[in-house]
């Protein structure tokens, strides 16, 4: 009789794994991603929202960079040139510390927005089409034919 409930537990996992398989889909969160800022232009606005700061550094580093040529050919017999340039020095590495991590800073914001954006757009294909469990495609070593992929799905869902 204990053989017999081994047996029937073992069948009935057997059942439910089966039928687990069946509701479980794999997403290309890579691409996903990838598609979507494209299309929301999120890496152009980023661009525009840095770019006064970007060209004002350049400008920063030109002028360092002319200064500290002046100062070589003077071999080093300006002082208070030498000054201005470890000055300037300070002041750029300083600016450009501030940029980029502001830069970082949004960068990270905007892609949290686009993440959840996306997880959003996956839970509700998975709800429409009674899928259990949704896989990242780039973390599955092997998947059989049958999982489906519903990536397509999902980036439609976001558009």
């Amino acid at each position: 009789m204990k053989k017999w409930f081994i047996a029937a537990g073992l069948g009935l996992a057997m059942a439910a794994s089966a039928q687990a398989a069946d509701t479980i889909a794999v997403v290309n969160m890579a691409n996903l991603f990838q598609q979507v800022a494209q299309s929301t232009g999120t890496t152009k606005t980023l661009e525009n929202e840095f770019k006064g700061r970007a060209s004002e550094l350049q400008t920063m580093e030109s002028s360092l960079q002319s200064k500290m040529q002046r100062l070589q050919n003077s071999k080093g017999k300006n002082s208070s040139l030498e000054k201005e340039v470890m000055a300037d020095r300070e002041k750029f590495s300083a600016k450009a510390q501030a940029f980029e991590q502001d830069r970082a800073r949004r960068s990270n914001e905007e892609r949290g927005k686009l993440v959840t954006r996306i997880q959003t757009a996956v839970k509700k294909v998975a709800d429409d089409k009674d899928i259990d469990v949704v896989l990242d495609a780039n973390s599955i070593a092997y998947h059989g034919s049958d999982v489906k992929d519903i990536t397509a799905d999902v980036l439609k869902q976001v558009k």
